[in-house]
């Protein structure tokens, strides 16, 4: 069952049935020798105004997604939809008008921003983009981005390596704010800061939402944050959307074995099951190797037969909760 219903007026994004395929090359001639499925037939939605945090450990696809929502990527199967229009075939210029309304927040702040550049000069391209070429207007709408964002306008006139890593995180809101988006993907956008300083970006982003009505998609591995920052999370797990479920529903009642090993090996997310055991496994096995049932495999405490016989689909569980998990949708 997928998950956005493509006919939801609020929908400013949904994602339905995407998955993205690598090649595998070997030998002395580069030759095709298999595929990595990165993403494998991930469904999702993002209301206007609303934030969809996206969670899972390193590898699992998340920025893939990323990529392919942005179309810095070409999905190999599914559909993507943005603000009602299909963008999943749009080449390279017809994507071009779109890509004023689809911003990205990096994870590093430094590396990010040209070095050579001023700050007025890195947000000035996006003013640009939006038609801004007037000096006068520039500085006005520069002024007021560099306030937004918590910096005095002065600002402008300076170089990255004279600023700290959350007022370079800062900058690149406002780079970000500069051609008026309506959906921000934040790529860990707080991961490579100081905790002090995580919680003024995280207030700031929420503070930004309800000023100008963003939607966000939000990666990261910080539990604690997207659920305090989140409407609903959708929990990853190579290549598989594993849960999905509004953030309070979520936290209150995890289904996916995955999702109760995330939340136990969080600091005070809430819960306080006993740790599963995630030893079973570890090794890194091949990419390539065709897989049958669940992704989550022998790692899973309540593995049984049934989990190893076909691939297990994503069900509806609850009002908008859906689990990849035979046994918690057996239940």
């Amino acid at each position: 069952m997928l998950i956005p219903d493509s006919s939801h007026s609020k929908a400013v994004l949904t994602v339905e049935g995407v998955r993205k395929y690598f090649p595998i090359r070997r030998g002395f001639f580069q030759r095709v020798a298999g595929y990595v499925e990165a993403v494998k037939d991930v469904s999702l939605r993002i209301e206007s105004g609303h934030t969809l945090g996206l969670v899972g450990e390193s590898g699992c696809g998340k920025t893939t997604l990323a990529r392919l929502i942005l179309k810095l990527l070409q999905p190999d199967a599914g559909r993507i939809t943005f603000k009602g229009q299909d963008i999943t075939d749009l080449s390279d210029k017809e994507m071009k008008p779109l890509r004023r309304d689809i911003q990205i927040i990096f994870q590093d702040p430094y590396g990010s921003l040209n070095p050579r550049m001023t700050v007025g000069q890195s947000i000035a391209e996006g003013l640009l983009v939006s038609g801004i070429r007037d000096h006068s207007t520039q500085k006005d709408r520069l002024a007021q981005l560099l306030q937004m964002v918590g910096l005095s306008p002065a600002a402008r006139d300076r170089y990255p390596h004279e600023f700290s890593g959350g007022q370079r995180q800062r900058i690149g809101i406002a780079r970000a704010l500069s051609v008026d988006p309506a959906l921000i993907i934040c790529d860990e956008p707080v991961s490579a800061l100081d905790v002090s300083i995580q919680a003024q970006i995280i207030n700031l982003l929420k503070d930004l939402q309800e000023q100008l009505s963003l939607s966000y998609l939000f990666i990261s591995h910080d539990l604690n944050v997207v659920g305090y920052l989140c409407s609903e999370v959708a929990v990853m797990y190579k290549g598989y959307i594993v849960e999905y479920a509004p953030a309070d529903e979520l936290f209150d009642n995890p289904l996916h074995p995955y999702t109760n090993l995330l939340l136990s090996a969080a600091p005070d997310a809430g819960i306080d099951e006993t740790p599963i055991d995630s030893t079973a496994d570890d090794e890194i096995s091949d990419p390539s190797a065709a897989q049958t049932g669940c992704s989550f495999g022998i790692k899973c405490p309540m593995h049984r037969p049934i989990c190893n016989e076909a691939e297990v689909s994503l069900k509806k569980v609850g009002e908008n909760h859906y689990v990849r998990c035979a046994k918690a949708t057996s239940e």
